[in-house]
């Protein structure tokens, strides 16, 4: 445990100190943070700025880990789980723990790398958590993302469509998996074909927002990103 809490981060803002508990104890939201992979700054963008984003004006207080084997005994101070990791979780324990967390009614946030079909040998993760992955994106450029839920409150605030350098994933949706309401699609600019850019998960217990966004800071550090993460957050945790 001692470990443990070396290793997380827990504040306001990104980064440690003696007073992490704390905060994370007076803050609304308690939100866990895993990176950690593949082809992403995971550090730079899902920790540090997206932290930053999640803790300002007090709406969370943000742990992160990029160690597998530290999400299972953080889970329980949790009140969101937030998995934009691509890196293996095989620990049979730390699986079932996160489908429990979710029979729970807790809160999912799954974003960019955690959309993938990263876990061959782990279809259920796809199947029941995300409602369908993505093997394949457009190159890295840019593209637009139109709004079709406006009314959902992930959406409230961003706009109908705006713009965004950033990797469009191939999203479908698996036809036996959990069914999604896709609240945003992103549009090739060129081709004009549209795939999934945000939706919620129709789980039975758990509140699950999937975000396709999130390549590096061109997302990170844009407008629309960040309030549609913070809505994200909110929504899962029930606030």
């Amino acid at each position: 445990m001692r470990e443990q809490s070396q290793a997380l981060l827990a504040a306001e803002a990104p980064g440690r100190g003696p007073g992490a508990r704390a905060k994370l104890a007076s803050a609304s939201v308690k939100v866990l943070i895993v990176g950690g992979g593949s082809s992403h700054d995971f550090d730079r963008w899902f920790n540090q700025e997206d932290s930053k984003t999640l803790s300002t004006g007090g709406l969370a207080a943000v742990s992160y880990t990029d160690k597998p084997d530290e999400i299972l005994p953080a889970l329980k101070e949790m009140d969101v789980l937030y998995l934009s990791n691509n890196q293996p979780m095989k620990d049979p324990a730390l699986r079932k723990a996160i489908f429990d967390f979710a029979d729970a009614g807790k809160g999912l946030l799954l974003v960019h790398p955690a959309l993938w079909y990263n876990w061959p040998d782990w279809p259920d993760y796809n199947r029941a958590l995300v409602g369908g992955g993505a093997r394949s994106h457009d190159k890295y450029g840019e593209f637009e993302v139109h709004v079709n839920v406006p009314q959902h409150p992930v959406m409230a605030g961003v706009p109908d469509a705006f713009k965004i350098n950033d990797e469009l994933y191939h999203f479908e949706a698996d036809k036996d998996g959990t069914p999604i309401q896709v609240l945003a699609y992103a549009n090739n600019l060129q081709t004009g074909k549209s795939y999934p850019s945000v939706w919620v998960v129709k789980h039975p217990k758990a509140r699950i927002v999937c975000i396709a966004l999130g390549h590096d800071g061109k997302a990170h550090e844009l407008d629309a990103y960040k309030t549609i993460l913070r809505n994200a957050l909110k929504w899962a945790a029930g606030k």
